[in-house]
């Protein structure tokens, strides 16, 4: 049976049991072993200095049979602005309560962004941008996002930019098509690009080892 640890934790699945064995130590690895990630206090152990941002908060109405009922659905991205970031919407009947859940959720979506000097005006080596083109789309929404010369900065809209702050990419060219007034798709469509060029980047290597870790 698993211990707890100081802060209460009792891992409840094989990837939060090798996190508190010391047997993974860093959220690279934790990615990398293929395991699905089904509990916020491995991420909170293995990445403790996350940002998180409200994108946005709206109330959503809803008849039943009892009358009208009300919540608020609350967009959210998470980041250590170093190359990882998590992105979730969640609703609940209290704004806090929502904006909490959506964290949690968030922690759960962690990817790696494919960081690198993907612009041919820079030299190879660097992180402050991506290796190569991203694309992604959420609803009528498509977001690109295109490597840039480092000074360049963030040529976006504030939804991707914060993002992409998030996310540790300093300098980027971005086009988006579709309803963009839509803040959830915009951002879910921004998250997508770059999870989409994340896992692109190696997908032979991550099916083999999703593969092994359900042996």
């Amino acid at each position: 049976m698993s211990q707890r640890n100081s802060n209460g934790w009792e891992p409840r699945t094989r990837l939060g049991r090798m996190v508190q064995d010391g047997d993974v130590t860093s959220m690279q690895q934790a990615l990398d072993t293929g395991l699905p990630l089904k509990e916020a206090e491995i991420v909170d152990q293995l990445l403790p200095g996350l940002e998180d941002e409200v994108l946005d908060i709206n109330m959503v109405q809803r008849m039943t049979d009892s009358g009208r009922r009300v919540k608020f659905r609350c967009v959210v991205a998470i980041g250590n602005r170093d190359g990882f970031l998590g992105y979730a919407e969640a609703r609940d009947d209290q704004v806090g309560s929502a904006i909490q859940k959506a964290i949690d959720v968030a922690k759960l979506n962690i990817i790696k962004v494919d960081r690198g000097s993907g612009s041919w005006e820079d030299s190879a080596g660097g992180v402050n941008s991506l290796t190569r083109k991203a694309e992604g789309k959420a609803g009528s929404v498509t977001v690109e996002i295109m490597p840039a010369p480092q000074g360049l900065g963030l040529a976006a809209a504030e939804t991707v930019r914060n993002i992409l702050e998030l996310a540790g990419v300093q300098d980027a060219w971005t086009r988006s098509n579709g309803n963009t007034r839509t803040t959830v798709n915009l951002a879910k469509a921004t998250y997508n690009a770059l999870k989409n060029a994340s896992q692109s980047r190696t997908p032979r290597r991550a099916r083999e080892k999703q593969q092994e870790a359900g042996n």
